[in-house]
């Protein structure tokens, strides 16, 4: 997909720049990991990253973002098939269900494509994991487990901070429940026991949102760069124009439609799993529905509020909670093998034989069949699926619809452009420009010393005057929509359309081919003294 098509995400491709910026640009630096977003994506890659010196088709096709979400998907379906392994599943049930979750259309895109949403998914899925098996065995390793990973999912997007709080809250109620007042215990007891266990799973995400916010405030002066920062998500949406053409019910509509290709079985699924654990006295369904219930909350409501965008990506963990119900499905036939059981695990017994196959779990199987082709067929649709439909022009016969091949060919001008300054064997520091759009130049390009950007500590000094520090050519953007927030844009307003008043000579223009932002790049090369505000 990265390479043989060329069909490259944006936001997959801005976390590999980053990675050139931490260790390839002309100043190296771990804080030019930057601050708008979560770091984990980005960091993960840093390894791989560093073959890049050698090895610069690495970033050039979005590799080091393969690698990683490869890796990371590969143990969300690892944690699917512990979820069914620890509930004692048959070893049929277990390899069925791990093969479909792990050939379902979406979890092989998102495999596939360096997105955010594959660690996601995996530190989710092994949260859920660590929680259902804390439900029985009590175990306090179990619960440290939970903690980590709600702790790196944060890490890894904002919105966990959700499920991270909701989890405390379960874990709280659960522990009060269980620790019921006794002639030998006092009443404070209970109340102390909580308040433990609620900190075991939540310190760490505190701790991570805590040193997460304080070094950005630290280098950067700003504590939470995601919603002040011209660079963020607030700030896209303003220049995009945001949600203006849709109402609260439209909104409301598409993130119940979204969830519903992604997972139509959802509900019937839910319904059975909760009539059944009320019958057995089970209470791990609580930790499926409350965690990945509050992941799926925060993003409609997230959409609903304006504050995010319409992508079927961002409803994706209803896929992995579809398959933790049907694992519900079947009754638990073992403890939990804990190395530290608590004091309400149940005590040891025989495991039951297996019974044989239940026509009601191999009904849910069904479903989760019927369910990954509906959503093969949604993603399909530029309407539900708008970053994933472009694929199927590559992919399925006859299929060749032009809007969707130009998506495909996103990043081409951008990787012309840096193969020209490549060419030219450029000095350290030569090529100004701002990684708001030019990302994808320097993450092509063979030298990316060559390039002065957003990243380096003395951008703003080198921006000021670039012929002074060295400067012989800088990439412009049109000054509108996204390019508003370019620093190239905002010190010199005419920079795209005149050279800053002629002062740049055009040497190259560039229409771009992939159907994305910005429509022309024009590289100019530096004759003069550049005035600030011209």
């Amino acid at each position: 997909m990265n390479v043989g098509v060329g069909f490259i995400f944006t936001d997959s491709l801005s976390r590999v720049a980053a990675v050139s910026g931490v260790l390839l640009s002309r100043d190296p630096h771990l804080a030019a990991i930057g601050f708008v977003f979560t770091p984990l994506t980005a960091f993960a890659q840093l390894p791989l990253g560093f073959l890049g010196h050698w090895w610069p088709e690495l970033l050039r096709w979005n590799l080091t973002a393969v690698v990683m979400s490869a890796a990371f998907m590969a143990g969300a379906v690892v944690q699917i098939r512990g979820i069914a392994r620890d509930r004692g599943c048959s070893t049929v049930l277990v390899v069925v269900l791990t093969a479909l979750f792990a050939l379902n259309p979406m979890i092989v895109m998102y495999a596939a494509n360096g997105m955010s949403e594959a660690p996601f998914v995996f530190f989710v899925c092994w949260a859920v994991r660590r929680l259902m098996r804390w439900m029985r065995s009590d175990g306090v390793h179990d619960l440290i487990a939970a903690g980590i990973a709600l702790a790196l999912a944060y890490l890894t997007r904002y919105d966990a901070i959700a499920p991270m709080f909701v989890a405390g809250a379960l874990v709280g109620l659960v522990t009060v429940i269980r620790h019921r007042p006794t002639a030998q215990s006092a009443r404070g007891d209970r109340w102390w026991a909580a308040a433990v266990e609620v900190s075991i799973v939540v310190g760490p995400g505190i701790a991570a949102f805590v040193a997460w916010s304080f070094t950005s405030w630290l280098i950067t002066g700003t504590a939470f760069q995601q919603f002040s920062s011209v660079y963020g998500n607030s700030a896209i949406l303003e220049q995009s124009g945001g949600g203006a053409t849709t109402t609260g019910v439209d909104r409301a509509v598409f993130s119940l439609t979204e969830m519903a290709v992604l997972g139509p079985a959802v509900p019937l699924l839910l319904i059975v799993a909760a009539v059944l654990a009320f019958r057995r006295r089970d209470a791990e369904i609580l930790v499926p529905f409350t965690i990945f219930g509050a992941v799926l909350g925060t993003q409609s409501l997230l959409y609903l509020m304006d504050s995010t965008f319409p992508f079927l990506r961002f409803y994706i963990t209803i896929i992995p909670f579809a398959f933790v119900l049907v694992v519900l499905l079947a009754p638990s036939r073992a403890p939990v093998i804990s190395h530290r059981p608590g004091h309400f695990a149940p005590k040891p017994r025989p495991i039951p034989a297996y019974p044989g196959p239940s026509p009601l779990v191999a009904f849910a199987v069904c479903l989760l069949v019927g369910s990954t082709a509906v959503t093969t067929v949604a993603m399909g649709n530029a309407r539900l699926a708008a970053l994933e439909h472009s694929i199927a022009s590559a992919i399925v016969p006859g299929r060749q619809d032009p809007a969707e091949l130009a998506i495909l060919r996103t990043f081409g001008a951008e990787r012309r452009i840096a193969d020209y300054l490549d060419r030219l064997d450029l000095p350290e520091g030569s090529v100004l420009l701002d990684t708001v759009e030019g990302f994808a130049v320097v993450t092509a390009s063979a030298n990316p010393r060559q390039f002065v950007i957003t990243s380096d500590t003395d951008f703003a000094e080198i921006l000021d005057d670039p012929a002074g520090n060295g400067v012989q050519y800088i990439l412009a953007v049109p000054n509108t929509k996204r390019g508003v927030a370019d620093a190239v844009n905002r010190r010199y307003p005419t920079m795209f359309e005149t050279g800053s008043g002629g002062v740049g000579a055009l040497v190259l223009e560039m229409r771009n081919d992939g159907g994305t932002e910005p429509e022309m790049w024009r590289l100019y090369r530096v004759t003069g003294q550049l005035t600030p505000g011209g």
